[in-house]
């Protein structure tokens, strides 16, 4: 069977679950419906799925997107399939992301954020702007992830839900935290708490989220500052459940924060412990942004003997290919 062909065939299967995401777009189910309805199903599946094996699929997805888009000829179905070629374009770049290709992701990125504002949808442009302001803060470019935060309370207006201001902040703490400003980011993370405690937890997440936006990610985002700076409080304190959180190459780079916290404290046994787990979580799902955060994290560490479990680390750190 052709991949491509297996790859649709199974974003249809998940597509129920990822209904309630979805905006009401007043057209049954056009065009635009079943085109953003498959966006969400492959962004479903990169949960389980390498990014490598699903980029070709979602690849081929938004050229159709783009093909229907250019064939449209009333203008509000056009605005409606810029929408959803934002949407594609984002997810394109989530999986350049993750297989580390960087220059692809913030191409990607840029081109979801010019669709949104084609389309005139203030939520979807300011969504794709945080999420470039995410790639670059976890880049370690705090300062144009400020930008892109900027430019993404700038799109809101009035209308805007809560979660976008909650997300907003834990973005815009990672990039405090990649410039240096400890202050700056505690204060985003505080803010950010309080505002993700009143949310429904029960509530679908609404659109353009696809995932719920909690508390537990706030903390995972106040880890991942920890870790930046070498702060072992901020890591080391933090509750286990954020661990339960996220699918398996979240939880992996989670595990390479809390891994920098152990070394920062000097636990270099639990620290390569928790980065071996994350290591094969990275190897597993081919994931280059993995692979390379526990290049990162054994880079952090000198030593001119290093002990036994480092030296088990780079045998299999140097046997990745992906």
């Amino acid at each position: 069977m052709d991949r491509r062909q297996f790859m649709g065939g199974t974003a249809a299967a998940a597509a129920a679950p990822v209904l309630s995401a979805l905006p009401d777009l007043g057209e049954g189910v056009g065009q635009a419906a079943t085109l953003r309805l498959g966006t969400a199903s492959y962004r479903r599946l990169d949960a389980s799925t390498p990014s490598r094996e699903l980029a070709e699929a979602v690849q081929s997805h938004l050229r159709l997107v783009q093909t229907v888009s250019r064939a449209a000829t009333d203008d509000r179905q056009r605005a409606r399939l810029a929408a959803v070629g934002s949407e594609a374009a984002s997810l394109v770049g989530w999986l350049s992301w993750d297989m580390g290709d960087h220059g692809s992701a913030r191409n990607w990125y840029a081109s979801a954020v010019k669709a949104a504002r084609a389309a005139g949808e203030p939520l979807l442009a300011a969504y794709q702007a945080g999420s470039m302001a995410q790639f670059e803060a976890d880049a370690g470019n705090g300062v144009q992830a400020l930008n892109w935060t900027q430019k993404a309370r700038g799109f809101l207006d009035a209308r805007r839900p809560p979660v976008a201001d909650a997300w907003l902040l834990s973005v815009e703490a990672v990039a405090h935290a990649a410039v240096g400003d400890e202050k700056a980011a505690d204060q985003a993370l505080t803010t950010s708490r309080s505002l993700a405690s009143r949310l429904g937890a029960e509530d679908p997440a609404p659109w353009p989220w696809v995932f719920q936006f909690s508390e537990a990610k706030v903390a995972a985002a106040r880890v991942a500052c920890g870790a930046r700076w070498g702060l072992p409080g901020w890591v080391l304190d933090a509750d286990t459940k954020v661990l339960a959180t996220g699918h398996a190459k979240q939880r992996a780079l989670l595990l390479l924060d809390i891994a920098a916290g152990h070394l920062a404290a000097r636990r270099v046994e639990a620290a390569f412990a928790l980065a071996s787990k994350a290591l094969d979580a990275g190897v597993q799902y081919r994931s280059g942004r993995i692979v390379d955060r526990a290049r990162t994290v054994r880079r952090s560490y000198r030593t001119a003997s290093p002990p036994k479990v480092v030296r088990e680390f780079d045998e299999r750190l140097h046997d990745v290919y992906l």
